[in-house]
């Protein structure tokens, strides 16, 4: 094999994990909700290469009786549910303590320093939902000048601002001051720029959102396929994720077709290596904002677009399709679920119809990769390549 492409559908979860009870999130199962909230969701591309196959996921409604590719359900070993915990796990990487939260807000001691650091007070300091919060606080923002911030229960430092208000560049900088303010008793996983406009009376998010996440703790996939000298493209926030260690190329997307676009001109590259994409819309607008109807609406649109993923493969090329944590959204709040995540696997070389059954850690992924590529093995997971290689 001389290229792996694996595509992170960002919080497709597919059932709850044994102690998802100590994250509050007991029964949660974004796939099988979605398809009881949305009925009429329709998937066949995915069926076609496994994915209603893998066990328990939507309680057997997708599974067909001769699957194109390999398929299974991985569980989270690290501690947490949130993107840069499952999406390192994924590289290879094991959290053992989670990243810190601030479900009552900021301390006060940190947001007086910020404060004055940027040169301007702040608006909430709480935890919301960031398209709700814009509204109760935008008219006050747009007024005084003074950024949102806000939480949620991931370890996130989210800053919300009119662009019209504090000009993109700005809102960037600011981002990067508190990046460098939340260090050491005041940790953080990630801080994330929110520009939002607005027109005709309406707030609406925009794509410039930007993520600012503490490095790796250690060398992941990337690095190891790097070291090779072989490409490692990330392709939507991978590189934000991984702080840009282990990758030789990046790309910015601003939807899931934008993400499915860019990975097809990469397949179309003449390059050996990984392609790492990340899907976010899932997650995003319709995880977040529980709404089911919308996120069926989006697998369906994901699924119209994967034979063009597949026939831009070349036979030496192999597809991972996989979730970083779950996020359903019928469940209570608007973060993210402690769930299973699912591995599809595809491609000329790849062998038809084989049940990996439930793996014990999303590293598995990252340790199938650097075998595949010949890279050196990462620090946990075990590869699956000898069960799925034809």
């Amino acid at each position: 094999m001389k290229r792996a492409a694996i595509l992170v559908l960002d919080s497709l979860g597919v059932g709850e994990l044994s102690d998802a009870g100590r994250y509050g999130d007991q029964g949660a199962d974004t796939l099988g909700h979605i398809a009881q909230q949305y009925p009429q969701l329709s998937m066949p591309n995915l069926q076609r290469l496994g994915f209603g196959n893998i066990q328990g996921a939507a309680g057997g409604a997708f599974a067909v009786s001769d699957p194109a590719g390999s398929f299974g359900k991985l569980r989270e070993k690290s501690n947490g549910k949130d993107t840069i915990t499952g999406h390192w796990e994924i590289a290879g990487l094991y959290t053992e303590v989670p990243f810190k939260t601030y479900p009552d807000g900021f301390p006060q001691e940190f947001i007086e320093k910020f404060q004055k650091a940027i040169g301007r007070e702040v608006l909430g300091n709480c935890t919301a939902s960031g398209t709700v919060i814009i509204d109760e606080l935008g008219p006050e923002h747009e007024e005084t000048g003074n950024p949102i911030v806000y939480t949620s229960a991931d370890s996130v430092f989210q800053i919300a601002a009119n662009t019209a208000v504090i000009p993109l560049e700005e809102l960037y900088h600011i981002c990067q001051i508190a990046r460098e303010m939340l260090q050491g008793d005041w940790s953080c996983g990630r801080v994330i720029a929110r520009p939002y406009v607005l027109e005709d009376g309406k707030r609406s998010r925009t794509a410039d959102r930007k993520d600012y996440a503490v490095s790796p703790s250690g060398k992941t996939m990337l690095d190891h396929v790097a070291e090779l000298g072989k490409e490692t493209y990330a392709i939507g926030k991978i590189r934000d994720i991984f702080d840009g260690q282990g990758i030789t190329q990046a790309v910015h997307t601003v939807s899931n077709m934008d993400g499915v676009d860019k990975t097809i001109e990469a397949l179309n590259m003449d390059f050996e290596g990984l392609i790492f994409t990340n899907l976010v819309d899932f997650d995003s607008k319709y995880g977040h904002r529980r709404d089911p109807q919308g996120y069926g609406k989006a697998i369906e649109e994901f699924d119209a677009r994967l034979p063009e993923i597949l026939a831009a493969m070349k036979d030496s090329d192999v597809l991972i399709l996989c979730a970083d944590h779950g996020n359903d959204p019928v469940h209570s709040g608007w973060d993210h679920t402690r769930e299973h995540v699912p591995v599809v696997i595809a491609g000329a070389e790849i062998r038809s119809g084989v049940d990996l059954g439930i793996r014990s850690s999303f590293a598995d992924i990252g340790a199938t990769v650097c075998e595949m590529l010949g890279a050196k093995k990462t620090a946990i997971g075990e590869s699956f390549f000898n069960q799925i290689k034809k």
